[in-house]
């Protein structure tokens, strides 16, 4: 068709090969045999490629009941790890007609309101992070097929699930400090019940609990840079003094940047401080901080993959996706305190 002019319509495509819109209908529906000729349908599909002919998936969609809508719950957006997990999880979405609508579970965490008046008749699907999955109840239901990022497979709600290796995380920064020669540490934290973050805890004490003449204490903070600077200053100023601290996230990371100033401390000389995601903070930091590199867009990508397998009823892909340490300023061997 000419630049400029209007998408083609069933009407176009019937015109051009000579039958009527009912033959198209049942042709590029697939349902054509036994109602017209092979001749007629491969017209009609000759036709339809020739003008770029592509059918209104939308309202063939509504039409039957199906919106081809998948809803991605998250928790609120506080930082752009999330953002990447929409990103890519609308790519592979658009590739197979569908889209995607990002619902922030307002608190973060507990419990969301129903987002659309009968979500059920709305939605295709969910993909859930497990910090917002008590943001589940009122949207799914037990009927709508359900993908849980960064969840337990072994108590899902009975859903596919989706994970980042995050305990080899934890191992690579354990190891990396324990190489460095580091023995006192100090974990802050995220304080939010979830999986992963227990996931983190479990692996890093159980790294460095393997070597002799080690320790670790922990503290619990909320996300957000203001809560982690007071509690790393408090931690911080307790005898005796770890000299690496284990961050659950890269805002955590700053908090504890503004905590070590504020003790005189300096970073990585007195203190060595590590993140995960690695987020734009994480290089915009000085020094720079080393982090667990999360792919947010492949894990949004292998979520939306997910959820199509089980459309499809097909079983999802196994096998966790791979992180990698990124080691920057931010560490070093432990100075003379």
């Amino acid at each position: 068709m000419p630049r400029g002019s209007t998408r083609p319509t069933s009407r176009d495509v019937a015109q051009a090969a000579g039958v009527s819109q009912a033959a198209v209908s049942l042709v590029l529906g697939d349902k054509w045999r036994g109602r017209v000729s092979e001749t007629t349908a491969e017209r009609v599909r000759e036709a339809a490629r020739d003008l770029g002919y592509r059918p209104n998936l939308a309202a063939r969609h509504l039409r039957l009941g199906r919106t081809r809508t998948v809803l991605l719950v998250v928790p609120a957006l506080t930082t752009e790890f999330f953002a990447g997990v929409y990103t890519g999880a609308a790519r592979v979405a658009a590739d197979h007609g569908f889209g995607v609508v990002l619902y922030p579970s307002p608190e973060g965490v507990g419990p969301a309101r129903d987002p659309f008046a009968s979500a059920q008749a709305a939605l295709d699907g969910v993909i859930a992070s497990s910090m917002a999955a008590d943001a589940l109840t009122a949207i799914r239901g037990d009927q709508l097929p359900l993908v849980m990022l960064d969840s337990d497979p072994r108590g899902s709600l009975g859903a596919a699930t989706v994970n980042l290796d995050i305990a080899d995380g934890a191992r690579q920064i354990a190891d990396h400090l324990l190489g460095l020669g580091h023995r006192h540490f100090l974990h802050l934290a995220a304080d939010v019940p979830s999986w992963t973050f227990e996931v983190r805890a479990h692996e890093l004490a159980a790294r460095i609990r393997a070597v002799p003449g080690t320790s670790l204490r922990t503290a619990r903070t909320p996300m957000s840079i203001e809560g982690a600077l007071a509690a790393a200053e408090s931690a911080l100023a307790a005898a005796p003094r770890p000299t690496a601290v284990v961050c659950d996230d890269d805002k955590l990371a700053a908090g504890v940047y503004k905590a070590a100033r504020r003790l005189g401390l300096r970073v990585p000389d007195d203190l060595s401080v590590t993140g995960v995601d690695d987020i734009a903070l994480a290089a915009a930091l000085d020094p720079e901080l080393t982090t667990v590199r999360l792919d947010a867009e492949l894990f949004g990508e292998r979520g939306m993959q997910a959820l199509l397998a089980v459309l499809e009823g097909r079983a999802p892909d196994d096998g966790d996706i791979p992180v990698e340490l990124v080691v920057r300023g931010s560490t070093a061997a432990p100075g003379g305190s």
